[in-house]
């Protein structure tokens, strides 16, 4: 250290050091001021614009870290000063990899930004996207600074192919060793960008129903009617088959109502058309049809479709039940009997002609 302090620094006289001390003020009193320049631009058009362009660039210049301008400052400074050519060559190895550190914080933020941007303003804020998001951005991050990383070994005179190739074998092994995880990631994702679904859909898969409650990189998790909560990966939950209720725009409707053989023709014809008054009277419906549909074992039956135009379930059900008591009503009104299960059993008795069976 000693020999060190002797020749690196004392073999430089006092006027170059306060040369030096000069330079490096100027340098940092100069990259403050192109700092604070450029963010008085940025703001001044961002205020003048409606796109989120300049925006990105001021968050992305605000990752500007001090410690940058003044390792820029000191090795501008340095330059005045005479010292040995392994001195320079660490200084140059210094400087190179501060450098390097801010340009993947400048492009990390810019990425993670853009996503951001992009991602909210594509696929808006639900629950799915936003974890989704944090997830491209967390992927973008790391792959930034492995880059960044890669390129500061290089500099520091360390064979970077070679250490990338014993890393694309290690890469593969650990690919084949969390394969479903990488598929449940990449699910994820393809939920993001093809949104077969979002945090509050009521989703129906085989057996099970539940509104999605989370999507996350690896699991989605449901909320059961029942109330428990249904955890499945996300690359089973896109291969399966799934009815998605949150995505219902209208729901049709079909009842039955039977009546019984007694009903006189003329009554029956008319049901239809009272039925089909009751249906109109009331709002975000569509009636379809209703008709004379068959003759049941023990029924004439009426078939009556509508459309309840909202997808809420409370709402077709309130209407339902309010069509239910109307044709309830109207049928008691009209003197109309609906009909229940019942037999008619015919006994023929057989023998003499006296009605008394033969012995």
């Amino acid at each position: 250290m000693q020999e060190f302090l002797r020749t690196e620094l004392l073999n430089n006289p006092l006027s170059q050091w306060l040369i030096a001390l000069v330079v490096f003020g100027a340098a940092l009193l100069a990259l403050m001021l192109l700092r604070n320049r450029v963010y008085a631009v940025l703001h001044s058009l961002a205020s003048r614009t409606e796109n989120r362009i300049d925006d990105l660039i001021i968050a992305t210049l605000g990752d500007t870290k001090k410690i940058f301008g003044l390792a820029v400052a000191v090795y501008a400074g340095s330059r005045v000063l005479d010292f040995s050519s392994a001195t320079d060559r660490i200084m140059w190895h210094v400087i190179v990899a501060v450098i390097l550190a801010q340009t993947a914080m400048w492009v990390g933020r810019l990425l993670r930004e853009g996503i951001d941007m992009y991602g909210r303003g594509r696929f808006g804020e639900d629950g799915g996207t936003l974890t989704t998001i944090r997830a491209l951005q967390s992927v973008s991050t790391l792959a930034v600074w492995a880059i960044a990383i890669l390129l500061v070994l290089e500099n520091l005179g360390i064979r970077v192919s070679a250490l990338v190739a014993g890393l694309g074998i290690g890469g593969i092994a650990l690919a084949l060793a969390v394969q479903s995880m990488l598929a449940d990631l990449f699910a994820s994702l393809a939920i993001l960008l093809d949104k077969p679904f979002v945090v509050g859909d009521l989703l129906v898969l085989d057996d099970m129903m539940g509104t999605v409650e989370e999507i996350g990189l690896k699991t989605t998790r449901l909320r059961s009617l029942s109330g428990e909560q249904l955890v499945m990966s996300n690359s089973n939950l896109l291969d399966s088959r799934i009815r998605n209720y949150g995505r219902m725009e209208e729901r049709r409707v079909a009842f039955t109502v039977g009546v019984t053989y007694q009903t006189s023709a003329d009554d029956l014809e008319a049901i239809p058309d009272m039925i089909r008054a009751i249906v109109e009277a009331y709002p975000n419906t569509r009636f379809d049809r209703s008709h004379f549909k068959t003759f049941g074992p023990s029924s004439l039956d009426i078939e009556t479709v509508y459309y309840v135009t909202v997808p809420d379930y409370q709402a077709y059900m309130d209407t339902q039940q309010a069509i239910n008591l109307d044709v309830f009503r109207r049928f008691a009104a009209e003197d109309i009997e609906f009909a229940y299960p019942t037999q008619t059993v015919f006994v023929e008795r057989s023998g003499s002609s006296d009605g008394r069976a033969p012995s």
